[in-house]
């Protein structure tokens, strides 16, 4: 979007954004983000009381499984006008500093931050700043806050028919979303934002408010998008192309039911083309970036398939991979248990996740573990802390991972529906002193790996 020139010099001035010339402000921070591990609570589905006391009940549970970031999709009152469905989408913001009454009150949410800061994890908001609900009181009261089309009329960005459009060459209109922002900070304490179509709002936006947001305390700010110039000021990205083409690689080797069912044309893929990608990224991306890696998330579960729709046999192999390639790893509601079903996204779904532990919450505990205790795996590390070990195919991907204080990860992984052998072409990465993180053997050198097998060294 292009800045008027009134807008921008007025935003200067009132945002104090670096005039030409000066320093862009030093992105903080905060020093529990590098090992830590989100999750996503899907607060209309994930509880039997569907409220933010429900999930207040399953918070010390959550600290079990090695959660550190409590991520909530928005709490605010949803738009009615030209609402979707029965309940609406939870991204059709009515109001951005109330507590939709379907998740409880003010008050359930200050307790529920409390509860979390007691147990040591940290809570973070879904925030729209993009666009609104059709009936926000914005609308009426300050219709110069919206984009207008050639007729006039306030719109919504693609389909989303529930919404209109923000318009960020109002400088009015970016003080007031900043102050919307600053306003759970104060009021409630939580500890950053999940910003929704980041990349949509002008950037300029963000590398005004962050700054003022941390200036109240160190805040956990993670951008929906995948566009570098974002990590100048947020702390993490989505990885999108991570996940298209983990979904790429499935798809390739015949296990990505969605994509067939849903004759997907999508790209022919292998474990190589991982390397290549984040070899791509390491240019694009401010040194440093982190990018959130998933299997899953709610946008993935309802409208592209479940994780095992989408990964069959393959799945361990990719939840290992979000765990220990560079960045930071999510989990979302039901994940830890094996939760095989896609949400309803505008109206109550009868099917809920049953948390009684199982296998599945076992090997995730395992991976959580593995992120808090290994150094190696901090989410700031990059390709200059990697090893990658070239193997004769290229469906094997085997690297290792390490630090300054000797930590080192070593990752095999066979992305393919057949058995493989694994020759190195050149060196080879060292089982001396290592073990199997999984089985707790002595790790040792495999001529080949089955069919989606991984395998996990540390240090003794």
């Amino acid at each position: 979007m292009k800045i008027k020139t009134f807008a921008a010099t007025a935003l200067l001035s009132s945002l104090l954004i670096p005039a030409v010339g000066q320093a862009r402000p030093v992105k903080t921070q905060p020093e529990w983000v590098d090992n830590a591990v989100i999750y996503e609570a899907n607060l209309r589905q994930g509880t039997a009381e569907r409220n933010l006391k429900g999930l207040q009940k399953r918070l010390p549970q959550l600290k079990d499984l090695g959660v550190d970031i409590v991520w909530l999709m928005p709490i605010h009152p949803i738009s009615e006008l030209n609402r979707k469905g029965t309940l609406g989408s939870y991204y059709a913001v009515k109001d951005y500093k109330g507590v939709n009454p379907e998740f409880g009150t003010m008050e359930d949410f200050k307790e529920f931050v409390r509860t979390a800061h007691s147990l040591g994890m940290k809570v973070i908001l879904d925030e729209v700043c993009n666009h609104t609900g059709c009936d926000n009181a914005w609308v009426t009261e300050n219709p110069d806050y919206y984009a207008k089309n050639e007729k006039g009329e306030m719109y919504g960005p693609f389909d989303w028919t529930d919404t209109y459009k923000l318009n960020y060459e109002n400088p009015e209109t970016v003080k007031a979303m900043a102050d919307a922002l600053k306003f759970w900070i104060t009021e409630a304490d939580i500890d950053g934002y999940r910003c929704d179509v980041a990349g949509e709002v002008p950037t300029f936006f963000w590398e005004a408010v962050i700054p003022e947001l941390n200036a109240i305390k160190p805040i956990f700010m993670l951008a929906e998008a995948s566009k570098p110039e974002l990590l100048n000021s947020f702390n993490a990205d989505y990885a999108w192309p991570m996940k298209d083409l983990f979904n790429d690689i499935a798809a390739t080797q015949g296990v990505n039911a969605y994509a067939i069912e849903h004759k997907q044309n999508r790209q022919a893929a292998t474990a190589a083309d991982i390397v290549k990608l984040l070899q791509r990224q390491e240019k694009e991306y401010p040194k440093g970036s982190i990018h959130m890696n998933m299997v899953t998330n709610h946008d993935l579960n309802s409208w592209e398939g479940t994780e095992f729709e989408r990964y069959g046999q393959g799945l361990g192999a990719f939840a290992v991979l979000s765990y220990t390639l560079p960045g930071m790893p999510m989990i979302y509601t039901g994940q830890e248990v094996g939760f095989n079903h896609p949400f309803e996204f505008f109206e109550l779904d009868s099917v809920q996740p049953d948390y009684t532990p199982n296998q599945l919450t076992s090997f995730y505990e395992m991976l959580n573990a593995l992120k808090h205790n290994h150094s190696a795996l901090n989410a700031s590390g990059q390709l200059d802390s990697m090893t990658v070990w070239n193997t004769t195919t290229p469906d094997v991907l085997a690297f290792t991972r390490s630090d300054a204080q000797g930590d080192e990860v070593t990752v095999l992984v066979n992305l393919s529906a057949k058995d493989n052998m694994v020759t190195f072409t050149d060196q080879a990465p060292s089982a001396d002193s290592k073990i199997n993180y999984f089985t707790g053997a002595p790790a040792e050198q495999p001529n080949h790996l089955g069919p989606w097998e991984f395998q996990v060294w540390v240090n003794q």
